[in-house]
């Protein structure tokens, strides 16, 4: 940064100030004094014409005394959110002011006669504001004047008061040094650690206490931002309260008071220090980063400084000296560049803790926006940028491993004008100090610099950008240290672990060209290397410099010094253009040229003696050390190259940074581009050309060939393009000079010189329509080409329309207006990209129109079947793939989209083998992830009944193993049996269209199931399909009737269970079986029961002396006998195994008439059935 006193502006009476504070919002300024002295003031807002040039305000726009006042006004602070300013004076009055219609009244008043005021603080948000007294006593109000809550910290004389960020805590600072941590309620929580007075012995008095809030961001995630200082100048910065590492300076000042900017970035400390060889003291401001490093030094006259205050911007500062108020201008030291019409720079947001990064195309106004963690630096040149940053922890850094296995702390981010990442590279090294070439990026730290031969993607080949990856340090990165002297034979340039070696001078700028790098140390001695390969050149020796620059032949170093003092050093041997041989400047001669409050410089690009300076708010352009008349303006250099200087106003641009505007932007031109433009419009040519040719540039001689053509003069045009080397201007030039109309050549000049509208009139008016379209056709113009096309007479080229058609498509689909696009494409019959703007706007129908609309074998009917398959829609992309015979595409679109049924259905009709393959394979990938349900869904899609029954039966068998839902087994074995029914009716269906003739259904069916005999590998599951059913049918039916108390229907129902003992455990049947015979008394059966449950293997000895002991309950009670009818029953169940079982009610059906089920072949009594619309054991409709 750079700063210099800009205005002074003495008090009333010249009276002594002793308080100033600036409102960062509304830009007023109060400051008080003796004798009740209390003003408010607001310096004029600047117009914009102001702004560009760069002056800084100096009258003012409000000026009023605020009366109210008798002692010496101490302290005054701004409530910055609700307007209010807050007064003490040495009597302990306070005084809340209020504005109203442009006037200051006393909204409050308040005066403890006890003490004096010696700080005032409003929290963040402005709602309370806590007031400390002399003799300990804290007051906390509200805004509206109310009485929070009140303390008296006995035996403590307080001097200072904070607020955190957060208005949770409170920062006490004691006279005798002491900072307390109270909580917003006026508990006392801890004293807080002085670390900067370790050394120091006895009291020493607080000078400032300010904790940053945040409000403008943070430049770092966990950034310093609670100072405190102490009048002998020791100040810590922490980061928090009970930060145990803050950050200790030394200012070795006497301060009198501490203020953060804007954005928490700089802090200001203002006091007076004494020489080293001076018996006299001097008013001082010190700015330092949140990290303790000195930025600058500011020098102020007076006897006493009493206060400082920054503000809103931080671009002014103002000082309370003596009866005097002084105004400083600061020029920040942005992170920003320039590439390739771009201005590339970074700024802080409350809401985030990264960087956002702008790239602003200055061409075409557009922005694009990157953040960035811990952003140190923006270096640019050419047409790329360079982003140094800290590494992030917690991303990859690839090949970015040091030596030691540990990661790298820094990185480096080439981007392009627009932001794309093209390379990056990791190091360890503190990228303090960052140069740039057009093949190198040069980084360096205190005390070694890093070379990196960048490349990018536009410039290689795809073989050699995978070996640039692969290589990590071979010949593109180099690292020496400052005390080494290169010599470019036999060195390792790779090795880093020299680069972290302390040294005695260490490094405080770097500049380079292609050829050329030089070195600046703290000393002030310069080290000139050579390029690329490394070499020491020479040592020079020179004031500490803060800014280097080379020309652009690497002969003169321009060096701007820390107190802005700008000097030029010859390198080489240098001769001006004007000059004559023996005028020759040596190498290492220092010029006499010496400018002071210099803070920054840009040579041109294209001329060795020319450069450009700012000078505090002006702007001086030299030539040959000869300076022109200054401009006014504050801009920061962006380029200078053809005689214009292209220049930023950062300091607009940073006060809405978003929304960069390109007002703030400014091209000067430079005396001899002003005088040769005023020669050719006021002299004429000839005499423009003397001049030209006595002031040779290639600018100029490109003005004056421009001037030649405008006026037709053929040969002084041609001249000027040969000396400016213009082969396109040479060759414009003959062109001009085959033509014989002299209105063709004034159309074609008017064309060279982008005045298109009017070269297109003079093609119409001579009649030549085609060259008008075809101007526009080269301009891109298909809107105005159409246009032409269809006003002109006669027939138009159907070809031409066609293509305008299909280019104003192309601009509607650039910009994604595909409604707009497909009325263009229709027009111009333009299939493939009609194709794409239907998928765009997802218009299917016309989509699939289109397709009809194709030839067969068409190219553009894959891309269409693709595009189906893309949303899901089977059948369209089936359609699409068959109309180009691509068949194959089609299974394929099907398995993709599970459908298998027409997968399988396309694989028959165009016999292909490789459908059954990939089913199954795709089967055993679902089973593989536990995926039955979804196995089966996709064999029956693909009508692979038979295996999706398998996976039902093997479903069903481990649900039944876990004996828990019985009714969920039974339908899992009535859908596996259903399969197996449509197994049979797939086989019967398939025999019958494989057999010709006629033939009877009865040798259909069983020509069908000879194939299922001979070629099925499980008969279980074909034979038994309905058993499981069955089983758990009739094993629901008897619980059910045991419990609806049909108790001798729920024992037959049982006893028929005795068959299913192989699917449903023994134990359970005969356990059913015992409880329904007993409770319909057959206790015969009973006991039967209750024999085999004691003889089953599958019993412990445990459960069967249970089962015993229930027996002998049972019947010692009751007899093991059934009843006659019982017996009777029981004689007749050898014929009763013979009959069909009712499904409805268990029993045997002895009728001749009865009904069956049309799916699973069951049967059911007549009367019985008639209750139920659907069949009790497969669920399917009756009748």
């Amino acid at each position: 940064m750079f700063i210099y006193l800009s205005k002074k502006m003495a008090s009333p009476n010249s009276t002594p100030l002793k308080c100033i504070s600036w409102n960062k919002d509304q830009g007023l300024i109060a400051y008080g004094g003796d004798d009740g002295l209390l003003k408010v003031l607001k310096l004029e807002i600047q117009t914009d014409e102001a702004k560009l040039k760069g002056a800084v305000p100096s009258n003012l726009s409000i000026n009023q005394t605020l009366g109210g006042h008798s002692g010496a006004v101490q302290v005054v602070t701004w409530n910055e959110q609700y307007e209010k300013l807050t007064s003490s004076d040495q009597n302990g009055l306070i005084i809340v002011w209020m504005l109203h219609k442009g006037t200051w009244y006393e909204e409050m008043i308040n005066n403890r006669n006890k003490s004096v005021v010696r700080s005032m603080s409003w929290n963040a948000d402005g709602q309370k504001i806590c007031i400390v007294y002399e003799d300990g006593a804290v007051i906390v109000g509200s805004v509206d004047g109310n009485r929070i809550w009140g303390k008296e910290l006995k035996g403590n004389q307080l001097a200072h008061v904070a607020w955190s960020p957060d208005s949770k805590i409170l920062l006490f600072g004691m006279a005798n040094g002491e900072v307390q941590i109270f909580d917003n309620h006026g508990n006392f929580i801890m004293k807080l650690t002085i670390s900067c007075l370790t050394n120091l012995s006895g009291a020493v008095r607080i000078a400032g206490i300010h904790w940053y809030a945040g409000t403008g961001g943070y430049i770092e995630p966990d950034c310093p931002c609670l100072a405190i200082c102490f009048q002998n100048g020791r100040c810590q910065i922490m980061r928090y309260e009970t930060d145990e590492n803050p950050v200790c300076i030394d200012t070795s000042m006497n301060v009198v008071s501490i203020q953060w900017n804007h954005c928490g970035s700089v802090i200001a400390v203002a006091g007076s220090l004494r020489p080293s060889n001076s018996d006299v003291e001097i008013n001082v401001v010190q700015f330092y980063t949140p990290f303790g490093e000195h930025l600058r030094t500011l020098k102020v006259p007076g006897k006493q400084m009493t206060g400082l205050a920054w503000e809103g911007g931080g671009l002014r500062i103002s000082l309370a000296v003596d009866s005097y108020i002084y105004f400083a201008k600061i020029i920040p030291d942005y992170k920003w560049g320039y590439c390739c019409s771009t201005v590339v720079y970074a700024f802080t947001k409350p809401e985030r803790q990264d960087y956002c990064v702008i790239f602003w195309d200055t061409k075409n106004n557009e922005k694009f926006v990157k953040y960035v963690k811990s952003l140190m630096s923006i270096t640019t040149s050419g047409d790329f940028c360079t982003l140094a940053s800290k590494a992030d922890d917690t991303q990859p850094q690839g090949n970015a491993e040091l030596e030691s296995g540990s990661h790298a702390k820094y990185v480096l981010i080439l981007c392009n004008s627009i932001g794309t990442p093209l390379d990056s590279k990791y190091i360890d090294i503190s990228p303090l100090f960052v140069t740039m070439t057009r093949t190198h990026v040069i980084t360096a730290s205190k005390e070694a610099f890093y070379l990196w031969q960048y490349r990018v993607a536009n410039k290689l080949t795809a073989l050699e950008i995978n070996q640039v990856t692969k290589t990590k340090k071979e010949g593109r990165e180099r690292v020496y240290h400052i005390d080494c002297s290169p010599t470019g034979v036999n060195e390792n340039g790779t090795d880093f672990t020299n680069a972290f070696t302390a040294t005695r001078d260490p490094i405080c700028c770097i500049t380079a060209t292609d050829k050329t790098l030089v070195v600046g140390r703290e000393s002030g001695i310069l080290h000139r290397y050579s390029l690329p390969n490394v070499v020491l050149i020479q040592r020079y020796t020179m004031n500490r410099a803060h800014h280097l620059s080379l020309n652009c032949n690497s002969s003169r170093l321009a060096i701007i010094d820390i107190s802005g003092v700008l000097t030029l050093l010859d390198i080489e041997v240098h001769s001006s253009s004007g000059d004559t041989a023996g005028s020759q400047a040596f190498i290492g001669d220092s010029s006499k040229l010496e400018r002071k409050d210099v803070w920054d410089m840009k040579w041109a690009k294209d001329n060795p003696d020319l450069f450009c300076m700012m000078e505090k708010t002006r702007m001086y352009v030299f030539r040959n050390l000869d300076p022109e008349e200054p401009i006014q303006t504050s801009g920061y250099i962006c380029n200078f190259e053809d005689l214009e200087i292209k220049s930023v106003l950062l300091d607009e641009i940073m006060k809405d940074p978003e929304r960069p505007n390109k007002d703030n932007l400014i091209n000067f031109e430079i005396r001899s581009l002003r005088d040769s433009r005023a020669l050719i419009e006021n002299v004429g040519i000839p005499d423009a050309s003397q001049f030209i040719e006595d002031n040779p540039h290639p600018r100029l001689w490109r003005l004056l060939a421009e001037a030649a053509l405008q006026k037709l003069d053929l040969r002084t045009a041609e001249q000027a393009f040969v000396r400016c080397k213009d082969n396109q201007g040479i060759e414009f030039v003959k062109r001009l000079g085959n033509l014989q109309s002299e209105p063709m050549k004034q159309a074609e000049v008017a064309a060279y010189f982008s005045r298109f509208e009017e070269a297109e009139r003079m093609y119409l008016d001579m009649d030549r329509r085609d060259l008008a379209i075809s101007l526009r056709m080269k301009l891109g113009d298909w809107f105005r080409v159409l246009q032409l096309l269809k006003t002109g007479s006669g027939d138009c080229d159907d070809a031409l329309l066609e293509q305008a058609y299909n280019a104003i498509g192309d601009y509607f689909a650039d910009r994604q207006k595909w409604v707009n696009a497909v009325q263009y494409y229709h027009q111009g019959r333009h299939q493939e990209k009609l194709a794409e703007c239907y998928y765009m706007l997802e218009d299917y129908d016309n989509l699939e129109k289109l397709t009809n609309s194709l030839p067969e074998n068409h190219t553009l009917l894959p891309e269409i079947g693709q595009m189906f398959t893309t949303v899901g829609m089977c059948e369209q992309a089936v359609n699409a793939y068959l109309k180009c015979n691509q068949p194959k595409a089609a299974v394929d679109t099907c398995v993709h989209l599970n459908q298998w049924n027409k997968a399988v259905e396309l694989a028959r009709t165009h016999n292909m083998k490789e459908i059954k393959p990939l089913l199954s394979k795709y089967a055993s990938h679902l089973l593989e992830k536990n995926n039955i349900l979804e196995a089966v869904e996709l064999y029956q899609k693909a009508h692979h009944f038979l295996d999706a029954a398998k996976l039902i039966f093997k479903i069903a068998d481990e649900e039944a193993r876990k004996r828990t839902r019985p009714q969920r087994v039974k339908k899992l074995y009535v859908l596996a049996a259903r399969l197996v029914e449509n197994h049979h009716e797939q086989k019967k269906t398939s025999q019958q269209s494989k057999t010709k003739g006629k033939k009877s259904e009865a040798t259909f069916a069983l020509a069908g199931l000879l194939e299922e005999d001979a070629t099925s590998s499980d008969n279980r599951v074909l034979d038994n399909a309905w058993r499981g059913a069955e089983a758990y049918h009739f094993f629901l039916l008897a619980q059910k009737q045991l419990y609806e108390g049909y108790a001798e229907n729920a024992m037959h129902t049982a006893l028929h269970l005795r068959e299913y003992d192989d699917i449903i455990p023994a134990v359970e049947i005969y356990s059913l079986l015992a409880i329904c015979s007993a409770a319909s008394k057959a206790f015969g059966t009973c006991s039967q029961a209750f024999i085999k449950l004691e003889s089953l293997e599958s019993l412990d000895q445990e459960q069967r002396l249970l089962y015993e002991d229930l027996a002998l309950e049972i019947f010692t009670k009751h007899a093991p006998k059934n009843s006659r009818k019982l017996e009777r029953d029981a004689a007749s169940e050898g014929v009763a195994e013979k009959l069909p079982t009712c499904i409805v009610t268990g029993l045997p059906i002895q009728d001749y008439h009865f009904w069956m089920c049309s799916e699973c072949k069951h049967c059911a009594l007549s009367q019985e059935i008639s209750k139920y619309n659907y069949c009790p054991l497969c669920h399917s409709r009756v009748g």
